[in-house]
């Protein structure tokens, strides 16, 4: 007989005062679909196909336009492969949005900008940090360029969602059923190489400084992911990623343009 797997994960043990009551994370234990471990590595494999679409020099079609198929194919490449894996099940990784998601969308963003700034301001104390290219230049677009920067990235933090959540749901697995370690204790592992395996995709971003990415981008990291522990909801931990992104966009803008005309 199949145990649910709300009843399973409380048997096995839930972080209770951070995971909401009735849920739990979809594939990993085989409901409400099991993966194969021959399906997890196509997963993986296709999760870095979507990473290469966005990182590889290609010269898109459509000109400005054309920037969003590298952003839309970072989600687009794993998503697919899931759909075809399990298509009546794919869509378990969203969830309903209302109002209560938004404040967590809102909160958790607010936490992540104190989170990583202190961590970016602490390394850049003692070792220095390297700026993102991609963004240094925000304030030289004109306001359609930003306007479509913004919504570009939008776009692609879905997808950095996409290309973090589904490794963690394949390490919960291979911790779980692999290695016959508690949920709990899984949870924590995948929560934590997840972060890892964030931070170093962005070595490219950032001048391959590797403390950085680990230290900066893995501490946020690691704070968005828990709107995704709490909510089992891709679409809540994507606008906590965008909203603190476009923040901290918005900022760096402010600060350019107050440094100009100071």
């Amino acid at each position: 007989m199949t145990v649910p797997y709300q009843e399973q994960a409380d048997r096995e043990q839930r972080f209770v005062w951070l995971e909401d009551q009735g849920t739990d994370f979809p594939f990993y234990a085989g409901q409400p679909a099991g993966l194969a471990v021959w399906q997890w590595c196509l997963l993986i494999l296709a999760v870095s196909g979507g990473f290469a679409a966005l990182i590889l020099p290609v010269s898109w079609p459509g000109g400005a336009l054309g920037a969003f198929i590298p952003a839309l194919l970072l989600s687009a490449i794993p998503l697919g492969a899931l759909a075809q894996m399990c298509p009546q099940h794919w869509r378990k990784l969203f969830g309903p949005v209302g109002w209560r998601e938004f404040r967590l969308m809102c909160g958790f963003a607010l936490l992540n900008l104190v989170v990583s700034m202190t961590a970016g301001l602490l390394l850049k104390s003692m070792v220095g940090v390297e700026s993102n290219q991609g963004i240094a230049g925000l304030t030289d677009l004109e306001a359609p360029a930003r306007v479509l920067f913004f919504a570009r990235t939008a776009l692609q933090l879905l997808g950095e969602e996409v290309m973090t959540i589904l490794p963690f749901l394949a390490l919960l697995a291979l911790c779980t059923r692999g290695l016959g370690m508690g949920r709990r204790s899984a949870m924590v592992v995948a929560w934590l190489l997840s972060a890892v395996l964030f931070g170093l995709a962005h070595l490219p971003a950032y001048g391959w400084n590797l403390l950085q990415c680990l230290v900066v981008i893995g501490s946020a990291r690691l704070v968005l992911t828990l709107p995704w522990i709490m909510t089992k909801n891709l679409w809540v931990s994507t606008g906590a990623h965008v909203i603190n992104d476009w923040l901290l966009f918005g900022m760096g803008m402010l600060a350019a343009t107050l440094a100009k005309t100071g």
